[in-house]
């Protein structure tokens, strides 16, 4: 599903440029999403987490995020429920529903 052309997308020196490569560029954060999700991590602590280790801007992790969000609505309802159910690690910052709600159209 994930293809790229660099293989170095896990190293700092190696990201493609947002400018240069957008669509290499926007396939990286979304694979950098995808590994948040894994993680249990809600919408801001991935935004937290990419800004912090990947210098990727948080709107730009927002707007992936959200094309995600609507492209998978099912999956991402699913996902928000079953994170507000867990919660050993999360602590304070659990997810509350309510602050990403999907409407249903």
């Amino acid at each position: 599903m994930y293809h790229q052309n660099h293989h170095h997308h896990h190293h700092h020196l190696h990201l493609p440029c947002l400018h240069c490569h957008p669509q290499s560029y926007i396939r990286m954060v979304q694979y950098m999403i995808e590994r948040c999700l894994l993680l249990h991590m809600n919408r801001q602590q991935c935004v937290k987490a990419l800004a912090k280790y990947a210098s990727i801007r948080p709107c730009i992790t927002v707007t992936v995020w959200n094309e995600l969000q609507k492209e998978n609505r099912g999956f991402f309802e699913a996902y928000f429920h079953a994170i507000s159910q867990y919660k050993p690690f999360m602590g304070k910052n659990t997810l509350n529903p309510k602050t990403f709600h999907i409407s249903r159209l």
